[in-house]
């Protein structure tokens, strides 16, 4: 079998209710040289049993999203990795874009991140908010935040910079952002477009979920200390 061109990497834990999205997606992608890992953290449902089934499933018990996405890239074939949590729904294009993105010298690239499930005007726009303006934003100024549940690296440029560090339960996706950014350009790609669970937000509500990440935000900036916990919502 030749090689992939891209590794596409999934962390799960007891993801049984969502996970079909994601395989779903990358079912009927345009672009097809492509595997799938799966990365679980000791499911007690059936995601491993239904992963299986789409791709590579490698079992890691230890903490930290961060730590389960290098895990995933140590079995990676593609020199492109893309990653996609397990509540996503990839768009069509999603790996056509990411694959013309990184190999036009490009180390990273992201896109737009919208509500899964139907939800009211206010939510939308607070998707688009964030997502779209604010990430647009900062890396046009050069402080580009990426969000771990969709985005493309270039796998040389993440191996070099050694990955996310595993030191951070939350944060981690950022914090990867800003030393990566050093190695080369990051660019914001308006065609791939990821769909994810708003579950987070209905438990939270919006204020609650953007006082989280703004505040967490901070923390990190002033004191280098991320929040180390991040509840799960099944």
């Amino acid at each position: 079998m030749e090689k992939p061109k891209i590794s596409v990497i999934v962390p799960a834990k007891n993801e049984e209710r969502y996970i079909m999205n994601v395989f779903e997606g990358l079912k009927i992608q345009s672009f097809k040289e492509f595997e799938i890992i799966i990365v679980d953290g000791g499911s007690s449902d059936k995601t491993v049993s239904i992963a299986k089934k789409y791709g590579k499933v490698i079992i890691d018990k230890r903490k930290g999203i961060g730590t389960a996405r290098n895990t995933g890239v140590k079995h990676a074939q593609g020199e492109i990795l893309v990653f996609l949590d397990a509540d996503t729904k990839p768009s069509k294009e999603l790996l056509r874009t990411y694959y013309k993105a990184i190999n036009n010298g490009v180390v990273a690239a992201t896109g737009p991140i919208l509500p899964l499930e139907k939800t009211n005007l206010r939510t939308r726009i607070g998707f688009k908010f964030v997502s779209i303006l604010f990430v647009r934003v900062a890396i046009a100024i050069g402080i580009p935040t990426i969000v771990g549940s969709n985005f493309a690296a270039e796998k040389k440029a993440f191996v070099k910079i050694n990955g996310f560090d595993e030191k951070l339960m939350t944060y981690e996706d950022w914090d990867l952002s800003k030393r990566i950014n050093k190695l080369g350009k990051i660019k914001f790609m308006n065609d791939a477009v990821v769909y994810t669970s708003i579950r987070r937000v209905k438990k939270w509500g919006m204020f609650g979920f953007f006082s989280y990440h703004v505040g967490n935000m901070i923390r990190y900036n002033l004191l280098k200390k991320p929040k180390e916990y991040y509840e799960e919502i099944r």
